[in-house]
């Protein structure tokens, strides 16, 4: 199926809406020429690979000990959809082998390593559970044993009356600790947070990504911009459940959830206005579908702004070059026709190629 044959491919590359022209060898573009290369693309639009900014490869539910057999199944479902890239935002039981993070023709994969929470917020086999006391030291650790730079924490957890009325916070002196000696280690945190007051505390920590936040005060989007906190909302997880969201009694939860997906692409729209970073991730089985994703951020954001969140500007944020450019990884999606135009057509990519590797053609 992969191809490691000197490559070609020619369109009009998005975000520059140019034409390009590039040579893929050592699995980086190249503007130089070489005999002999296969052309796979010749015409349409080319993309840099696609990003899912929070999925959980490998994970069969919530606290499914990690499958490596999935793993490397579901990357390839996410390959096959166009993803070169994703950021892992959890896996309950240990982190993922750094080997199977950087298979080759596989999404590169960035570990965020085992999710971290306080006594009493979520199940015990959800993640790693300890005091507050011990949350910024165990921030760290997680940190360290996971290869991605990332490590993933847990702000609130909400799923019923009790949750809702009185959500079980991680304390915001604890979260900003935690959050000042990552980075003084050189990592990076995304920190899951719905509730107001979480948000409000994800954001007064300093903290890279803010993952949901249904009810993120509008207020903070400045200061999330001006401090480089990015916004991933995650709308797909909750329409995929919004049947048995509004199945549930009339009560505090079915509203929470409701309501607050109704206002998450009003919110992503008014981040993007804002300056806020907003980055495509799905949070959602199955996989390979962040083309999903960015078509419910187009609903209030344009769809260049929607498309970037799941290309170039979540690649850029994750800390790959952004664009299709001379001496940037190759990782290209080529399109039959203009996805800015029709995003239905990044359900049939008419070339995959992640790392130098065709995946083939549809």
């Amino acid at each position: 199926m992969n191809d490691q044959q000197t490559l070609h491919v020619r369109g009009i590359a998005l975000p520059a809406a140019e034409p390009a022209e590039f040579w893929i060898t050592d699995g980086r573009l190249s503007s130089d020429p070489v005999a002999g290369a296969r052309t796979v693309a010749d015409g349409g639009w080319l993309l840099p690979g696609l990003t899912d900014a929070h999925s959980h490869p490998g994970r069969s539910g919530l606290g499914a000990p990690l499958d490596e057999a999935k793993l490397e199944a579901d990357a390839r479902l996410h390959a096959e959809a166009g993803v070169a890239l994703i950021r892992a935002a959890g896996s309950p039981d240990r982190p993922l082998p750094a080997a199977l993070c950087r298979q080759p023709g596989l999404p590169r994969i960035l570990d965020a390593g085992v999710p971290l929470g306080v006594t009493g917020q979520f199940p015990a086999d959800a993640g790693r559970i300890v005091t507050a006391a011990d949350f910024p030291a165990a921030a760290v650790e997680n940190c360290r044993a996971a290869s991605g730079g990332w490590c993933k924490l847990y702000a609130d957890w909400i799923v019923d009356d009790a949750t809702v009325a009185d959500p079980p916070l991680t304390p915001p002196a604890a979260l900003a600790d935690a959050v000042r000696r990552v980075h003084e280690i050189g990592g990076r945190v995304a920190v899951h947070a719905t509730h107001p007051d979480a948000c409000r505390a994800v954001v007064d920590a300093g903290a890279d990504s803010l993952e949901h936040g249904m009810w993120l005060d509008p207020g903070l989007l400045p200061r999330m911009a001006a401090q480089g906190t990015a916004l991933t909302p995650t709308i797909t997880v909750w329409a995929r459940q919004i049947d048995a969201i509004m199945a549930e009694p009339e009560g505090p939860p079915r509203r929470f959830f409701a309501d607050g997906l109704e206002r998450l692409p009003w919110l992503a729209a008014q981040a993007h206005a804002a300056g806020v970073t907003v980055l495509a991730g799905t949070d959602s089985e199955p996989p390979g579908r962040v083309a999903e994703e960015i078509r419910r951020l187009a609903a209030q954001l344009p769809a260049e702004v929607a498309l970037g969140a799941g290309s170039w500007t979540a690649r850029e944020f994750l800390g790959l070059p952004g664009g299709l450019a001379d001496g940037a990884p190759a990782d290209v999606v080529a399109y039959p026709a203009d996805p800015r135009q029709d995003l239905g057509v990044l359900d049939h990519p008419a070339a995959v190629i992640i790392g130098g590797q065709l995946l083939g053609r549809r």
